[in-house]
């Protein structure tokens, strides 16, 4: 599958997109919404636990890339708010307002990264309906047909929606 805008500059895609497709081009921010390979080699760690520290979550290097240290699992309790998906909305905005077109990956561009994006339109635009995650994945589809979450990203959207949705109404 070739990358898929879901919102003017903002990409989902899937590890073998970003490989062949996005890599090497410039005016790209990218965040990797997958543990292995990125987060993993980025650090160097050969077991299956990150080492505690600064990094555990993330790691925004260089200023264009966000590593996550981020599984796709059935249990939400795995994905955290303020450590994970908070700074990764955070980065994704500031890259689009900075001009740049901004890819959201994970493995099999399935989960992870468009539960992401999903939050994301939901967060910072008026594309998807806020009534209830149920109604706003539907028209995400339209957008991303290959979304099919796991229980965690699902779980993680369902248990949040109400934060997301009124995170930025003035």
């Amino acid at each position: 599958m070739k990358v898929r805008e879901i919102v003017s500059g903002l990409f989902i895609g899937t590890q073998a997109d970003f490989e062949s497709l996005v890599r090497h081009q410039t005016g790209w921010w990218v965040v990797h919404a997958c543990k292995y390979p990125y987060h993993r080699d980025l650090l160097g760690y050969g077991t299956r636990a990150a080492p505690k520290g600064p990094h555990y979550y993330r790691v925004r290097h260089p200023r264009e890339v966000l590593t996550l240290n981020m599984v796709d699992v059935e249990d939400p309790a795995f994905i955290h708010r303020e450590e994970l998906i908070d700074p990764c909305l955070d980065f994704i905005r500031e890259g689009l307002e900075e001009g740049n077109k901004v890819l959201v990956h994970c493995n099999l561009g399935e989960s992870r990264a468009p539960g992401i994006g999903l939050l994301y339109l939901i967060t910072y635009t008026d594309v998807l309906p806020r009534t209830t995650a149920e109604e706003a994945e539907k028209a995400f589809l339209e957008r991303y047909p290959k979304y099919y979450p796991k229980g965690g990203i699902r779980g993680f959207i369902r248990r949040n929606w109400e934060y997301y949705t009124t995170k930025n109404v003035e």
